[in-house]
């Protein structure tokens, strides 16, 4: 017997299970398909895991610099069954309450491996769902490169999420957000880290500015940077791995991850077959989120752009309500908040300042720097806030970008994104009043410069 459900939603990540509950909200029947656990790669693989072992980074920081603030303590290292012990009760909870939504939104779920088949059809391991629309939400998998074989102590971040030892020496391959993370997560367990980046610099999709602040924060900790070297080999020997570089320069680690970012996971689930237009792996879609087959829709990380779960999760909001005849408003990614979890952590919306002067031309920067800061100077953080504002001078448009380097800065970005997204003025965002001594006070001060009316800075 066929299963008819107005809605046939393929994957169970945050993308996935935004758009069944949204939809089941609004009254549509939803069949759920998943072949793992609901949450995805998000809860079970990426963001949640991944910010608990920076919070047990920060943890041990913390404790070895204690006595900074007068507090005795003795860091005697780190206990990893405990730290993954913590990490997994995490998931654990997260997952129940999610298990929970399901049943409350009256969701069923079909355990196994769906494959689209076209016509609306999702085949389950031989049984067949067709809904009146189906959403695909399959996610993404982490990349390696071509004659790299995953195993042993070559690893990507899914391995690396559940390794039981603290390596002495870790190289990464990969200086994206990923790489950058676990990099800053091992030097805080005590590791000596290495990061291997085919790219000018660290975090190349965000501001120069970030890049160079990151690359000095890391030099600080210890972290070795080479960027502009590219991977040629690893060969796994015995206990450690050896690493040959484009140079010709070898690197001897006892462990490797790979973090060449992440792809589409598209390749079995039958959309080629049945006919659905991709590029590269990557499912194309119209402003609807439409794919080229009728009453058949795509989000989250198969669908080309950031791979964040924020936007898939709210793209599957905004499809449901499409599907259910609604007429939201899909916003616009560039001002999707971005954060990357290191020590310090960065956080950015809108344009960089490359970006905003290739689309205005003429834009004005500002640069805050956190040691005005009062908060930022108790908690012994630096970094800065960069704005950045279209056109020159206090006369120019609104703010296009924000970006931010330093502790907890990840908290900031929500009104970031409020002011980036709404087109605000530095002068309109000087108005408002910041609690003081709160590091959003630094938010505060660099609109104010831009704004020409500096107060804590010598502008």
């Amino acid at each position: 017997m066929t299963r008819t459900p107005d809605l046939v939603v393929l994957g169970g990540g945050s993308g996935g299970y935004a758009c069944a509950f949204r939809a089941a909200q609004l009254g549509l029947s939803v069949t759920l398909v998943e072949k793992d656990k609901i949450g995805g790669t998000c809860l079970h693989r990426g963001c949640i895991p991944t910010k608990a072992l920076v919070h047990s980074a920060e943890v041990a920081d913390t404790v070895r610099d204690g006595h900074r603030y007068g507090v005795r303590g003795t860091f005697d290292g780190i206990d990893t069954d405990q730290v993954h012990q913590y990490k997994d009760s995490v998931v654990t909870k997260l997952y129940k309450g999610l298990q929970g939504l399901v049943t409350h939104h009256g969701i069923e779920v079909v355990a196994g491996h769906g494959r689209y088949v076209g016509n609306r059809t999702v085949d389950v391991d031989g049984e067949m769902i067709t809904g009146r629309s189906v959403v695909v939400a399959t996610g993404s998998y982490a990349h390696t490169l071509p004659g790299l074989d995953i195993g042993g102590r070559i690893v990507t971040s899914d391995q690396a999420l559940t390794r039981k030892e603290v390596p002495e020496r870790v190289a990464i391959l990969g200086g994206g957000v990923i790489g950058v993370e676990f990099a800053s997560v091992w030097s805080s367990f005590g590791s000596q880290v290495t990061i291997i980046e085919a790219l000018p610099r660290l975090v190349a999709a965000e501001d120069e500015w970030t890049s160079k602040q990151l690359t000095r924060a890391f030099r600080k900790r210890g972290i070795t940077t080479m960027t502009s070297t590219k991977f040629v080999e690893a060969t796994e020997i015995g206990e450690t791995v050896s690493i040959t570089l484009d140079s010709g320069e070898k690197i001897e680690t006892d462990l490797l991850m790979v973090a060449v970012g992440r792809g589409p996971r598209t390749a079995d689930s039958g959309l080629a077959e049945a006919g659905v237009e991709l590029d590269r792996g990557f499912v194309a879609v119209d402003e609807h989120l439409r794919t080229n087959h009728d009453g058949v829709y795509a989000v989250g990380d198969i669908v080309p752009g950031l791979q964040l779960a924020h936007r898939g999760f709210q793209q599957g909001l905004f499809v449901a309500e499409h599907i259910a005849g609604l007429d939201p408003t899909r916003g616009d990614e560039s001002t999707i908040p971005r954060v990357t979890y290191t020590n310090p952590e960065i956080a950015s919306v809108g344009l960089t300042e490359a970006a905003a002067r290739e689309k205005y031309r003429e834009v004005s920067t500002i640069v805050y720097d956190l040691a005005g800061n009062g908060k930022s100077q108790i908690l012994g953080a630096s970094g800065g806030i960069k704005v950045i504002r279209a056109g020159a001078g206090s006369a120019g448009g609104p703010v296009v970008g924000v970006h931010m380097v330093g502790a907890r800065v990840s908290e900031l970005i929500s009104e970031a994104q409020l002011i980036v997204a709404w087109g605000a003025h530095p002068q309109e965002v000087a108005q408002l009043v910041h609690a003081h001594p709160t590091q959003a006070e630094a938010l505060g001060e660099a609109h104010l410069a831009l704004a020409g009316q500096p107060l804590h800075t010598h502008g």
